[in-house]
């Protein structure tokens, strides 16, 4: 039943947003009135980001824009992702910008895996949209993913490093959802 869905997903968003309202000023994540510039896959974990930042936007004063990076690797698969992230942007009224990109010749190229090339990819894009020292880049990766990094890691042979996961905090990058479940 299509109203009961809409219910249980804005009881979800509700509980996401009181969790993000509790870290962001338990932890003191974002300054009010700082720029954020979401990275927006166009997968649940960025929209529902997206969304949780546009409803405390107004009170927190944040200037919100998102970023897509098309990495050249799925095909039209990739085209609608960057579609409906353009889309959403603009139904919301969110700055957005997208980087096309051919990321399997550019890892063949500096001799780097796709993985690691297409994470430097993107991160090098989104530093390159924010002005030198101001703004924050947010991530969508969440408890479960760091879990399955973590697991990832141990299986390949890690470090003590490498068994701590993700981190929430690297330079301008914070992943607010990191203490939460898919």
């Amino acid at each position: 039943d299509t109203e009961r869905t809409a219910a249980v997903l804005e009881d979800q968003g509700e509980m996401l947003e009181r969790k993000m309202i509790a870290l962001v000023c338990r932890e003191r994540m974002l300054e009010d009135g700082g720029r954020v510039l979401l990275a927006l896959s166009g997968g649940a974990d960025s929209m529902a980001l997206l969304h949780a930042m546009l409803r405390l936007a107004p009170e927190r004063r944040w200037q919100v824009a998102a970023a897509h990076v098309h990495h050249g690797l799925r095909g039209a698969e990739a085209d609608r992702d960057e579609a409906f992230c353009r889309e959403q942007a603009g139904k919301l009224g969110v700055r957005f910008a997208c980087l096309h990109t051919d990321v399997k010749a550019l890892a063949r190229q500096e001799g780097v895996s796709v993985e690691v090339c297409g994470r430097e990819v993107r991160y090098r894009f989104f530093e390159s949209l924010l002005e030198e020292g101001e703004g924050t880049i947010l991530t969508a990766h969440h408890g479960d993913d760091n879990a399955e990094t973590m697991l990832m890691n141990l299986v390949r042979g890690t470090s003590l490093l490498g068994l701590c996961g993700i981190p929430r905090q690297r330079g301008r990058i914070l992943r607010p959802l990191l203490r939460v479940s898919r």
